[in-house]
């Protein structure tokens, strides 16, 4: 970091320069996007000022964009916020490399159970049919973006779990499963608070809020094969709708 030294004459007011210092680590690439600033009481103690005038400076940062401030978690770099597509044919990795960023896939949790009525009705099944569900985590530059809870009709997909287990793509495991392409019928918006799980799963704050969706997608002959409910770090994350979403 930048050496901390303070003009404590009658120039800048303190928390002013405390905020160009830490700016300049940013802009400089002394500090990447993500990474964890020291503490209130760490950075108070570096320039021997009040904790107030610390939070004051991170506050400024904060309302240009540069940093970010989570309750309970501390104060990071801010990432750049990526376009996330919501159009007729939205593919996470395609989605990712478009952007400069490298995605990855980490299956969380890959089960049978039976579906409830709003899965039931949204894949066209009776309540109570079996469907896997598939709980994925999206990741772009090892920085975790989404969590989508996947729901796939059996026994037609009954053989997607073992393909995700070497490969946590879904356009992949569709695709070995018969369902080369398929098309995003309707998608629904909202904003929320996390689950404690979410939370965990995209590192943020429980305070913060998540933009959730549910999805159909559909294959070539209309008929519902994933049931997707996803919601996105909305820190890192801002939704774009294109025609046909």
């Amino acid at each position: 970091m930048t050496e901390a030294r303070l003009d404590r004459g009658q120039g800048l007011a303190l928390w002013r320069q405390i905020a160009g210092t830490l700016e300049r680590d940013i802009t400089s690439g002394l500090r990447l996007a993500g990474d964890k600033l020291p503490t209130e009481a760490a950075l108070s103690a570096q320039f021997n000022v009040n904790r107030h005038t610390v939070r004051r400076a991170l506050e400024a940062l904060s309302a240009r964009g540069l940093v970010r401030v989570e309750q309970g978690r501390g104060s990071f770099v801010a990432e750049d916020v990526l376009d996330y597509p919501l159009g007729g044919r939205t593919r996470f990795s395609e989605t990712i490399r478009r952007q400069n960023r490298e995605p990855q896939g980490r299956i969380i949790q890959l089960q049978e159970i039976q579906a409830d009525s709003q899965v039931a009705e949204a894949l066209g099944l009776k309540r109570g049919r079996a469907v896997v569900r598939v709980i994925r985590l999206g990741l772009a530059d090892g920085r975790p973006i989404l969590v989508g809870t996947h729901h796939f009709p059996l026994p037609r997909f009954n053989l997607l779990g073992e393909h995700l287990r070497q490969d946590p793509s879904i356009t992949a495991g569709l695709s070995a499963c018969g369902v080369p392409d398929y098309r995003r019928r309707v998608t629904r918006v909202t904003a929320r608070m996390p689950t404690p799980e979410e939370a965990g799963l995209l590192e943020q704050s429980r305070t913060r809020p998540v933009l959730a969706s549910e999805a159909i997608n559909t294959d070539a002959k209309g008929e519902p094969v994933d049931f997707t409910l996803c919601c996105y770090a909305a820190g890192r994350v801002q939704i774009v709708v294109e025609g046909g979403a």
